[in-house]
């Protein structure tokens, strides 16, 4: 019987130790070209040199990740089939909590935070608000008149533009599209008044002066909008955690030397200038850290989007 629980207790090592032996899936629940599709493919190259093993990206779209996030809750903790995770995965089982069938924190093992995206606030140049005060001063003027964008219901712009409402006291109205890009496209046509982007993609319209960037959420000024103030400078504080972020997890169960073996080769990773320079292209602001790092953010966030999407009264649609 001894040499039973002692041989019991060594597989898993033995294991973690002998992986990865054969290549790992890395399960995305968005398109293949956005944001989250295209940073975890940068990390899985990476990955599959250190590895020696590849790490292939599966796109398993639809229900904004839920499909992708179930499937990958539901599989064997081995560290061969992992998510790499949004904030969808807290917001999904904020607003949908008895219709989904997994948890964030029972069901899966942080692995890693890869990155957050900033979110900058455009509205068309004509617009005639030229900061975030004017445009809080204009919607205190005429409640439920400004109108912003968003890609969905309950998604990263949405949740930014509830913050605001709520720490500004207005009430403004939400135009919910599918997908970030139509919703970018009626800002510029001057359908919808502003919207929280991310920086990815932004740029060029900037340039051509489609759009003026009011203020970005992030804990200091960008370096390639220089000009443009922080949310806190702008007079409201706590928008850099609006930021999108993206990392790896793990089911629930997953061998810890697995999970620390993973975390060590995305930190390499996220590490290494010609990957943090292409991130940093995307928009994308590089973290990192440790699993227990990434367990504490993810426990932050859902603190903070159950208390907006309470107090904005936000539902799932």
């Amino acid at each position: 019987m001894l040499s039973v629980l002692v041989a019991a207790c060594a597989a898993p090592h033995a294991a973690a130790q002998q992986y990865p032996a054969k290549p790992v899936r890395v399960v995305v629940g968005f398109a293949a070209g956005g944001p989250t599709d295209v940073i975890a493919r940068i990390l899985a190259q990476d990955m599959t040199t250190a590895l020696g093993q590849s790490v292939v990206v599966e796109n398993r779209t639809g229900a904004n990740a839920i499909i992708a996030t179930e499937l990958v809750a539901r599989s064997a903790p081995d560290g061969y089939t992992m998510l790499f995770s949004s904030l969808s995965l807290i917001v999904n089982a904020i607003l949908l909590e008895n219709k989904i069938k997994y948890h964030p924190f029972k069901d899966f093992a942080p692995v890693n935070l890869a990155a957050v995206l900033p979110l900058l606030i455009v509205t068309r140049p004509s617009t005639p608000v030229n900061s975030v005060r004017e445009l809080v001063w204009l919607a205190k003027k005429h409640p439920g008149e400004v109108t912003y964008g968003s890609a969905g219901n309950g998604g990263s712009a949405h949740l930014a533009s509830a913050m605001l409402e709520t720490a500004a006291g207005v009430k403004m109205t939400h135009i919910s599209y599918r997908g970030n890009a139509p919703a970018l496209i009626d800002v510029m046509a001057g359908q919808v008044m502003f919207m929280f982007y991310p920086m990815i993609g932004i740029a060029d319209h900037v340039a051509a002066n489609k759009l003026r960037v009011l203020a970005i959420g992030a804990g200091k000024r960008h370096p390639d909008y220089p000009l443009v103030p922080t949310m806190a400078e702008s007079g409201f504080t706590g928008f850099e955690a609006t930021a999108p972020w993206v990392g790896l997890i793990a089911p629930a169960g997953t061998p810890a030397p697995v999970v620390n073996r993973l975390n060590e080769e995305m930190n390499k990773s996220l590490a290494r200038p010609e990957s943090s320079e292409r991130l940093r292209v995307l928009g994308a602001v590089t973290v990192g850290g440790s699993p227990a790092d990434f367990a504490a953010f993810l426990q932050k966030d859902w603190d903070r989007w159950s208390r907006v999407i309470k107090a904005a009264g936000v539902k799932a649609e």
